[in-house]
């Protein structure tokens, strides 16, 4: 098995990863902490949180590979997927953005026991502020990482759902009354005003009723349970927003480097710009710093 390396940048040290990008990974140590960050490039790992303020250089060296069968590829799907791989895998199909649109019982998944792995499995209905007030769904062993990913300054679950199909039918009743998409550039910006969570939880609660009780007079009463949790505030690693967005693209320009203002979602805050790793899954990528 291949080693994973941390690498830390060391004062006046010069650090240099370089592999087949993975989106970042984001550690949250305790409830209000600042979020840790890591880069992940192949095999190799570069702390983030450190290197804030200081001059860091991308370069994407034209190479992209599949990260499921490791395959090279013109161009990435799904952010990461050779167009095979796109094409034939469960986790790539249109119900994993649409849960409610779920054709496991009519026979027709792509893959049944990945299937009956990871959507019928329970499933967390939450309520996040990331540009505003959201609602969205992730596998329970996924909190508080789908947030962080998010950009999320707040998340709050309000209801364990027995499977992902389920989930989507719940999401859909709030979806009439709430918004479940993050204007990333809002989030970006830094200008999010805290919520009352609790108080929109409710809210909405009395807004859905009625199509909650039909649900579970479906599914049955277990199977769609309200939790009593606290708000999670989450803290990002930022030294200054941008006033206006700039993106960056490693399809237009190989190259992006500048001063590092911070990370936020799956972002790297550049002066000179903003970019999405996420979105770039699988690139051949070599990163610089000079601390």
């Amino acid at each position: 098995m291949s080693r994973v390396t941390d690498l830390f940048a060391s004062e006046s040290s010069a650090v240099r990863v370089s592999g087949h990008l993975s989106k970042m990974a984001g550690t949250l140590e305790a409830p209000g902490s600042e979020v840790t960050y890591h880069l992940r490039a192949g095999e190799q790992r570069l702390a983030l949180n450190a290197l804030i303020g200081t001059p860091l250089r991308l370069h994407f060296d034209g190479h992209i590979a599949c990260t499921h069968c490791g395959r090279k590829t013109n161009k990435s799907f799904a952010q990461g997927y050779c167009y095979p791989c796109f094409k034939r895998l469960a986790q790539c199909d249109t119900c994993i953005m649409k849960p409610e649109t779920c054709h496991y019982f009519q026979g027709t998944c792509r893959e049944p026991e990945w299937g009956e792995a990871h959507c019928f499995t329970p499933h967390i209905v939450y309520l996040a502020n990331s540009s505003g007030l959201k609602v969205g769904i992730t596998r329970k062993t996924n909190m508080p990482t789908r947030w962080i990913d998010q950009g999320a300054i707040q998340a709050l679950p309000i209801m364990e759902v027995a499977s992902r199909q389920q989930s989507g039918f719940v999401e859909m009743l709030f979806k009439e009354h709430v918004s479940d998409r993050t204007n990333w550039r809002a989030m970006l910006k830094g200008e999010v005003e805290p919520l009352d969570l609790i108080k929109e939880r409710d809210r909405l609660l009395e807004a859905v009723a009625s199509g909650l009780d039909a649900l579970r007079e479906t599914y049955g009463g277990e199977a769609i349970r309200l939790l009593d949790e606290t708000p999670l505030d989450i803290r990002y690693p930022v030294e200054s927003f941008p006033r206006k967005i700039a993106s960056h693209n490693f399809d237009k320009q190989p190259v992006v480097e500048g001063v590092l203002n911070g990370v936020k979602g799956q972002y790297l805050i550049f002066d000179t710009g903003v970019i999405n790793l996420r979105k770039f899954t699988g690139y051949h990528v070599s990163v610089d710093s000079l601390c």
